[in-house]
């Protein structure tokens, strides 16, 4: 009896922890400006990451004024607004896209599968152009992340502090 109770409280405390979230491994104060034609924030925040998730807050006067958290599956805005990725994707930045868009820039690493990254000796750059649908010029310089189209009317700007 003793061993199925042991057994029992083995394989639930398994299966509670596979459900836990992971703790973020990475956090980061940041200056973020997040500016498409459906919302518009600009402040400090906090940048947190993990393997499997990223979430970033903006806050204006000790109030949290906005909140992004991306994952494998869905991008969610405050409290309860969540999409898929592509949905997020085609709604608040552009369907010329690919889904994953927000994640490569939220973890500074270059987009669009990495076509036209020119290397330089403190991170990198990427110009991508289709006529009409986008035109991205997009950088991450030491601490800095800057992405922008000038088409789509788009800006990300995330400025990690440093310490």
């Amino acid at each position: 009896m003793k061993a199925k109770i042991s057994l029992l409280s083995l394989l639930l405390m398994l299966f509670l922890q596979a459900c836990s979230t992971q703790p973020y491994l990475q956090q980061n104060s940041a200056f973020i400006v997040f500016r498409t034609p459906t919302m518009k924030y600009a402040d400090q925040g906090f940048v947190y990451m993990n393997r499997e998730e990223i979430k970033a807050e903006v806050y204006g006067s000790g109030q949290a004024l906005f909140s992004l958290k991306i994952n494998k599956d869905s991008v969610c805005t405050g409290r309860f607004s969540c999409l898929s990725r592509r949905a997020f994707t085609d709604k608040v930045l552009s369907p010329y896209y690919p889904d994953d868009t927000i994640e490569q820039i939220f973890r500074s690493v270059p987009v669009f599968n990495g076509e036209k990254v020119w290397k330089k000796r403190n991170g990198f750059t990427q110009k991508l152009i289709k006529p009409n649908k986008y035109h991205i010029d997009y950088s991450v310089l030491n601490n800095e992340t800057i992405f922008r189209d000038t088409i789509n009317h788009i800006v990300i700007k995330i400025k990690r502090m440093r310490g």
